[in-house]
C-alpha cells in the first residue's frame, strides 16, 4: 500500500515546536555509557568515541509503503525524518572537512526498520538503535507518545571527546538541521582526539 502523501516532502502548514525548557540541561553533560546496535551490526557506545561526533536524534522514519502514525503532522515537529536524514547525507563530507569524527542519526526502531531507510535513502552513516530507551532515560530527553509508541522528540547534539557541546532543540524545520550544524562547527572550529 502507497503512502497518500510524499515522505521526502515537509507541508507547508506544519506546527512549529516550542522551545519548552527540557534540554536546557544538556550542554556540558558526559554522554552516557550506553552501547547501542547500529545498521552496521556493530554496538556503539558513543561516549567513547574519540573526536567530535554528531548524534541527530529523531521520532521515526517513514516508509513510502506505510501510512503516518494517527495526528502525525499535527505534533509539532515530527514530521520530518527523512528529509533531515537526507540533508545530513547531503552535507556529509563537508561535516567530515569541518572535523566530524563520526555522525549518527538515532532512533526508537529497532535495526532491521532502521537498515531499510539506510539503504533506501542511501545514507552514508550509521543510524542507532535506542529501543530500550537507554540513551532517552540516561539523558533525560524529551518524549512524547503516539499509536501506543513511545518516541523521542528531535535534538541534535554535538560532542567532543565524549562531552556535549552544543544542543538543537528544538529542530524546525528538520531539512535545514545540517546546515545549521555546519554553521556551528564553522563558527566555533575545534577538536579533541584523544
Amino acid at each position: 500500500m502507497a503512502r497518500t502523501d510524499n515522505v521526502m516532502e515537509l507541508p507547508e502548514d506544519l506546527p512549529v515546536p516550542q522551545d519548552d525548557g527540557a534540554c536546557d540541561c544538556l550542554t556540558g553533560m558526559q554522554l552516557p555509557a550506553v552501547a547501542l546496535r547500529s545498521t552496521r551490526g556493530r554496538m556503539v557506545d558513543p561516549a567513547k568515541l574519540k573526536g567530535t561526533i554528531v548524534i541527530y536524534i529523531y521520532p521515526r522514519t517513514g516508509r513510502p509503503d506505510r501510512e503516518l502514525p494517527t495526528g502525525w503532522n499535527a505534533i509539532p515537529g515530527a514530521r520530518g525524518c527523512t528529509p533531515q536524514s537526507c540533508a545530513f547525507r547531503d552535507h556529509y563530507q563537508e561535516l567530515k572537512q569541518l572535523g566530524v569524527a563520526e555522525l549518527f542519526g538515532l532512533s526508537t526502531q529497532d535495526t532491521a526498520y532502521q537498515q531499510e531507510a539506510v539503504e533506501r535513502l542511501h545514507l552514508p552513516f550509521e543510524i542507532l538503535s535506542d529501543e530500550q530507551l537507554e540513551f532517552q532515560k540516561a539523558l533525560k530527553l524529551p518524549t512524547f507518545e503516539v499509536d501506543g509508541m513511545k518516541l523521542i522528540k528531535r535534538i541534535t547534539l554535538i560532542a567532543r571527546g565524549g562531552r556535549i557541546v552544543k544542543v538543537f532543540y528544538p529542530v524546525f524545520p528538520s531539512d535545514k538541521n545540517a546546515d545549521e550544524v555546519i554553521g556551528w562547527l564553522t563558527a566555533k572550529p575545534g577538536r579533541i582526539d584523544q
